[in-house]
């Protein structure tokens, strides 16, 4: 990311980009992120900046990029105002990194004294698509007096069958999600958010992703995961306004008014066990999905997107467990990357598929899909071993709107 901007010392505040409130007088908006993002945009090209702005939050209907670093934090502070500041100083910090420029006064330049403003890893990329994402977890409610706001559809998930849950790798008070297609930007404006937030909040656990499972745009190849087969064929797509609205937004007949544009995210580390589906017939492999792994037809079908006839699959079949039309129309809106967090310690990966998901209610969503799915052949093959949901607000509206006015202003 280039550092556009040439300080003075004497701009800069001893206490750097992370203390006493920021130096919003930059234009920081500048570029790509000055524009009102829309449901119907396309993929833009590689390396390019996606728009901040817009009436729902980046990195939901945007076409999915190719790297994930995803943090959930806990709220070291009790101070609802420094809080509030935070919320402020993060989306300025947020609407630089998307636009590709350094987050303050940059890395570089300023007083020799002061750490600098930004930590400077991405000094000389591009903005790589890079997006981010904030949530509000149901214990943040808990805190600030607003368990008055916090929203129905925020449940506390139920214990699913095959559960094993970290609870190191659970949880959290918020979120960031960071999605770039490169690895080193997604990290640094992680670590950039973390570094802002020393004081009032602290990283809980955090997740690395690589090669996006499942796809918001589906003119292009659907994606494979680690299992080899072809994951999100009938995924919602960023431009099918009609269904993003159905599925994926919450609207003013939901509740609360604060949520309207907002989205909920269900977030969960699935364990693949791939030693032993490595020594799995192909057969039993097909069997298990539902679909052939070469071409991704469904069972009796030719290509990957013909319509699959679901009587023709096995009962504990995957994909017939997890189809609307057996879970009485429930759909969700898959992100979902994979992962590699090297060995357990027995010679056996640690690996697997990051699984994010954005419903309008995931009491009519991911509850009922997860709950159909305890049947699921493929459970001997994978484990749930991290589990979050957080209420996504709405998108940032322009340069005076922030992350969580909706929820936090007193006029809201």
């Amino acid at each position: 990311m280039t550092d556009t901007n040439s300080p003075s010392p004497s701009r800069r505040s001893l206490l750097g980009w992370g203390g006493a409130g920021l130096a919003l007088g930059a234009a920081a908006a500048g570029g790509a992120v000055a524009m009102a993002r829309t449901e119907d945009d396309t993929a833009p090209a590689a390396g390019s900046a996606i728009a901040f702005h817009g009436p729902h939050q980046a990195g939901i209907a945007t076409p999915v990029q190719d790297r994930l670093h995803f943090a959930a934090f806990d709220v070291t502070t009790d101070d609802r105002e420094a809080f509030v500041q935070l919320l402020k100083d993060w989306t300025e910090a947020a609407r630089r990194m998307a636009a590709g420029h350094a987050v303050g006064e940059g890395a570089f330049g300023g007083l020799p004294e002061a750490p600098p403003d930004d930590t400077g890893e991405a000094l000389g990329l591009k903005p790589s698509r890079l997006t981010l994402t904030i949530g509000f977890g149901p214990s943040l409610f808990e805190k600030f007096d607003l368990a008055d706001r916090r929203p129905e559809a925020l449940v506390d998930l139920p214990k699913f069958a095959g559960d094993n849950l970290d609870k190191n790798r659970s949880g959290g008070d918020l979120c960031i999600q960071a999605c770039a297609d490169d690895p080193q930007v997604a990290v640094h404006a992680v670590r950039n958010l973390a570094r802002i937030g020393f004081g009032k909040v602290v990283i809980k656990w955090s997740q690395l992703g690589f090669g996006k499972t499942s796809s918001t745009t589906p003119e292009g190849q659907t994606p494979r995961n680690l299992f080899g087969f072809k994951d999100g064929t009938r995924n919602i797509a960023g431009t099918e306004t009609d269904r993003l609205k159905k599925f994926v937004w919450v609207d003013d007949k939901d509740g609360p008014s604060w949520m309207e544009g907002g989205s909920y995210l269900v977030a969960r580390r699935i364990r693949m066990h791939i030693e032993t589906w490595d020594r799995t017939s192909l057969q039993e492999q097909e069997d298990i999905f539902g679909r052939d792994k070469g071409e991704g037809a469904p069972v009796g079908k030719a290509k990957e997107r013909d319509e699959p006839f679901l009587k023709a699959m096995k009962p504990d079949a995957h994909v017939r467990l997890a189809h609307p039309d057996t879970n009485h129309g429930a759909t969700i809106l898959r992100r979902g990357y994979s992962f590699t967090d090297g060995t357990d310690g027995l010679g056996r990966l640690d690996a697997g598929l990051f699984f994010l998901a954005y419903q309008r209610d995931v009491r009519k969503g991911f509850i009922p899909i997860q709950r159909s799915l305890a049947a699921d052949a493929l459970n001997e093959y994978i484990q749930h071993v991290g589990s979050a949901l957080f209420a996504v607000p709405p998108g940032v509206r322009d340069k005076d709107d922030w992350w969580g006015r909706t929820l936090f202003s007193k006029e809201a």
